[in-house]
């Protein structure tokens, strides 16, 4: 086993109602074996991630994605020159452009990734979910892009009322109505910016799948779980590890036929029927890795080691019936810490 202490760099430290991957994906690595030092890059400045104690050796501020490539990479170079990071997991959608565009820059500066390609990314958007499902044979409800309110008066069939909304890169709500369609699509569009994505409501189950493509088409690890408790923003608070084989067939099609590298998530519908239906799939480490961690798959692990280019053996077996309950904890902190990370923008 080697025994070099590696620099590793994690984003997604908001562990709020709407959780970023960030802490699990943490607890993840001091799980294994690997020797790591975490340095937490966060882009607000009251991301819990960053006070709980233990989990973060260091933590720097990033700038927001939106802010510019320049800014970004600026900030990376200050911090992997104080730092000498090994490697970086990014773990929010709309922060993965920038990372994935600049992955051989980062590499030619001694940063480590392990992410999907810029056409794997754009491939499997939302807006482009229906091109997906003819391309590789995969079910999905009906669903468009609208980048006009006004379109949502003459949605084509067979979209019916009930349908749910998506802002491009994150939340979802279910739409009865014409007005409630325009409230959401205005909530949306200004917050994540347009398209905003109209898909069918389908009955049935939610189950989903976390699962690492190693990028010539081999599925390294897979856990699928099927959601217990559900928060208003649509996030899973209590999830079970499950056995089935169909949805694992489809995940390990999907990656052999798209030779996905990196971490995803599938979210599906399972009717009762015994249909699947694909309605969504996020090109990242969710926020229930630490499930498939207690089901005996250390995702975060094996990622990074695939990252610095060691052999890893993929692990086709789990613990079904492992399950997860988020909870709220209250951490008591000083105001001279959240001072520091305002200030001088690390602590």
């Amino acid at each position: 086993m080697n025994d070099k202490k590696y620099t590793i760099a994690i984003t997604g430290l908001n562990n709020i109602d709407s959780p970023g991957p960030g802490v699990p994906v943490i607890r993840g690595i001091k799980d294994s074996d690997l020797n790591a030092r975490i340095i937490g890059l966060a882009y607000e400045n009251l991301e819990p991630g960053i006070y709980m104690p233990g989990l973060v050796d260091k933590t720097y501020l990033m700038p927001f994605p939106s802010t510019g490539s320049e800014a970004f990479l600026e900030r990376l170079a200050y911090i992997h020159e104080k730092e000498n990071i090994d490697i970086i997991i990014p773990n929010f959608d709309s922060e993965l452009y920038l990372f994935i565009k600049y992955s051989e820059q980062l590499l030619n500066m001694g940063i480590h990734t392990f992410l999907p390609s810029l056409y794997q990314f754009e491939e499997r958007h939302k807006d482009n979910l229906s091109e997906y499902a003819k391309k590789y044979n995969i079910t999905v409800p009906a669903n468009k892009a609208v980048v006009n309110s006004k379109d949502l008066a003459d949605l084509p069939k067979p979209i019916t009322y009930p349908y749910y909304i998506k802002g491009k890169f994150y939340e979802a709500f279910k739409v009865n109505n014409y007005n409630q369609g325009v409230f959401y699509f205005n909530k949306l569009s200004a917050k994540w910016g347009l398209p905003v994505i109209v898909q069918q409501s389908i009955k049935g189950t939610e189950v989903n799948v976390i699962a690492l493509g190693d990028g010539e088409g081999n599925t390294m690890a897979a856990v699928a779980m099927r959601k217990q408790y559900i928060t208003d923003k649509g996030k899973a608070w209590g999830g079970i590890t499950i056995n089935d084989e169909r949805l694992l067939e489809i995940t390990h099609h999907i990656i052999k036929e798209t030779k996905w590298k990196g971490a995803m998530e599938l979210e599906m519908i399972k009717t009762e029927e015994g249909d699947y239906y694909l309605i969504e799939i996020n090109p990242r480490i969710p926020a229930w890795v630490y499930l498939a961690v207690g089901a005996g798959q250390n995702i975060p692990e094996m990622l990074c080691r695939l990252a610095l280019g060691e052999k890893v053996e993929p692990k086709e077996t789990y613990e079904c019936g492992k399950m997860f309950i988020r909870y709220s904890w209250d951490l008591i902190g000083d105001i001279s810490d959240f001072e520091k990370i305002i200030v001088f923008g690390e602590l």
